[in-house]
């Protein structure tokens, strides 16, 4: 919380609820995050660990980024659908493209 914030604060008291929702939506589109971008031999690495994952039932340890922030995941990676774009490991979808990076 930077002194603007404090002083925006003071006065949300005073303001209507209108106001109010729009300077939270303001601070909340403040806080997004971006997606890092991730290079080709990055990319390869990634694809690779996912791969042997899958033949060899490891356990890995998967970061992503969705929803405008970061998430982390571990488990064994049950499939990869390579024509939808997305794989399954810990009981969850992910999509491909929201991986950023990969470890086992």
């Amino acid at each position: 919380m930077s002194v603007n914030d404090r002083g925006s604060i003071k006065w949300t008291a005073m303001m209507m609820p209108e106001h109010i929702e729009l300077l939270k939506q303001t601070w909340q589109e403040q806080e997004r995050k971006q997606k890092p971008i991730i290079d080709e031999q990055k990319q390869e690495e990634i694809n690779l660990k996912l791969q042997m994952a899958v033949k060899n039932e490891l356990t890995i340890d998967l970061k992503y980024f969705l929803n405008h922030d970061f998430y982390k995941a571990k488990g064994k990676v049950v499939s990869i659908d390579r024509q939808n774009r997305y794989i399954k490991v810990a009981g969850q979808y992910l999509p491909i493209e929201s991986i950023i990076d990969a470890l086992d």
